[in-house]
């Protein structure tokens, strides 16, 4: 779905959990380049490819990937995008959530006790399945890391915002020129309506709540969420209801 010119809104159905899910990766470009937000779950690469080329970006100019944070859904098909644009990618990522997405330590969420419930919930096949993902998890070298506040020189400027609580390194990102809010899993959409992060999702709720505060000086006419798409409707507005509810 197309955003604005060059912001292009992917949406991806994925297995995971025992349940289908949408995910929105987001695909950014000009006319040197291409940018990929996030990468679904493994395996999702041809689909991000295809949908690439329907928007009309070659694959080959892709040059960067920004990872908003590690989670599975996020990290999932970025060593896929590595191997197959071999020697053009970038990694970009917060370096909270660096170690976890290089592979040097386990994923945050994935620690026994957190993954006990959502493993007894699954039928045995779906079970095996993701006790293999996470027993070897996706994993690839970042190779620049963001710091909160800075601004990205590429594709008009790209704003970084650290917004901890759902991950510790996680980032939303503004896009200057066309005032689009890529929030990562800070918020979710549900019909087009901004809700705050899902509990049983986010590590330090208290946290991320704090961190929508940090969007709210932003002139803001469209938020793509990873879980619910995108919102255009009043969308400003909308924040700053979810901030001060």
């Amino acid at each position: 779905m197309k955003v604005a010119t060059g912001v292009e809104m992917i949406t991806l159905e994925a297995e995971a959990f025992g349940g289908k899910i949408a995910i929105h990766p987001t695909l950014l470009w000009d006319e040197q380049m291409a940018v990929l937000v996030d990468t679904g779950m493994p395996g999702s690469w041809e689909l991000i490819r295809a949908a690439m080329i329907e928007a009309g970006v070659s694959p080959e100019k892709l040059k960067a990937v920004i990872i908003t944070h590690q989670d599975i859904d996020h990290i999932g098909s970025l060593p896929e995008i590595v191997r197959a644009l071999d020697g053009q990618i970038e990694v970009y990522a917060h370096e909270l959530d660096q170690p976890y997405i290089e592979g040097k330590l386990p994923l945050i969420k994935t620690n026994p006790e957190r993954m006990a419930a959502i493993l007894a919930s699954l039928p045995e096949e779906e079970r095996q399945k993701l006790q293999a993902v996470f027993a070897n998890p996706p994993k690839a070298k970042v190779d620049k890391i963001m710091a909160d506040g800075e601004v990205l020189p590429i594709l008009g400027g790209i704003r970084v915002i650290h917004t901890p609580g759902h991950t510790p390194g996680h980032i939303s990102l503004y896009l200057q020129d066309s005032k689009t809010l890529i929030a990562g899993d800070a918020m979710v959409s549900t019909g087009g309506a901004l809700r705050g992060p899902v509990p049983q999702a986010t590590l330090d709720m208290e946290t991320a709540l704090q961190s929508l505060k940090k969007l709210q000086d932003t002139n803001i006419q469209a938020v793509i969420c990873y879980h619910g798409g995108l919102c255009e409707d009043n969308a400003e507005e909308q924040l700053q209801a979810l901030i001060q509810a």
